[in-house]
C-alpha cells in the first residue's frame, strides 16, 4: 500500500506479481466521440477523406458512417488500460502485434479485455517483469473492432 501524507494512494497499477499468466480483466467502457475523432485527427494529421469528408462517405465510400481510425481506438484504449494498470507500475512498452477486426465508428462504446499471456522475470532487471496480454477491443454490441499483445517491462515488488 503506497501512501502519501498519511493517505493511502489509489488508481496505483498493478505489480508484476499481479500479473500471472492467465490472467483476465477488463476495462471500464468509453465512447468514442464525434469530438474525439475531430481532435484525433486534427493533432495527428490523419487528415485522410475517410475520416474527415462526410460528402466522400455520403457519395463514394462503402462506409457511409463516421469511422474512426484504428490508431485512435488503440489510442484510446491503451488510455483506459494506463489509468487501471499502469500508474508508477509500467516502465517500457517493447513490442506488439496490431490486428484490425472490424470497423469503429464515432458514437461507439469500447472497452479493453485483456488476458496475461506471458509473464517472467526479467533476465537482466530483477526488480522488473515482462509481460504480454492479449488485449481485444470490444464494442458496445459485443464485436471486437481490434486486438493487439503488447510486451511491457512492469514493475516487480521483490527483487527475483
Amino acid at each position: 500500500m503506497a501512501e502519501i501524507g498519511g493517505y493511502e494512494v489509489l488508481g496505483l497499477g498493478l505489480y508484476f506479481e499481479d500479473l500471472p499468466q492467465g490472467r483476465k480483466f477488463r476495462t471500464i467502457g468509453r465512447t468514442l466521440t464525434e469530438a474525439d475523432l475531430v481532435n484525433f485527427i486534427g493533432v495527428t494529421g490523419m487528415t485522410e477523406v475517410l475520416f474527415s469528408n462526410v460528402e466522400f462517405l455520403r457519395n463514394e465510400s462503402d462506409i457511409t458512417q463516421r469511422v474512426v481510425p484504428a490508431a485512435m481506438v488503440y489510442a484510446f484504449a491503451e488510455g483506459l488500460l494506463v489509468h487501471a494498470t499502469m500508474q508508477h507500475t509500467g516502465f517500457a512498452f517493447l513490442h506488439m502485434e496490431l490486428n484490425v477486426v472490424g470497423p469503429t465508428f464515432a458514437g461507439d462504446t469500447i472497452h479493453v479485455e485483456c488476458e496475461v499471456i506471458e509473464s517472467r522475470r526479467s533476465n537482466s532487471r530483477p526488480n522488473r517483469g515482462l509481460v504480454r496480454t492479449r488485449n481485444s477491443v470490444v464494442k458496445q454490441d459485443g464485436k471486437v473492432a481490434l486486438t493487439y499483445t503488447p510486451l511491457r517491462m512492469v514493475k516487480a515488488r521483490l527483487a527475483g
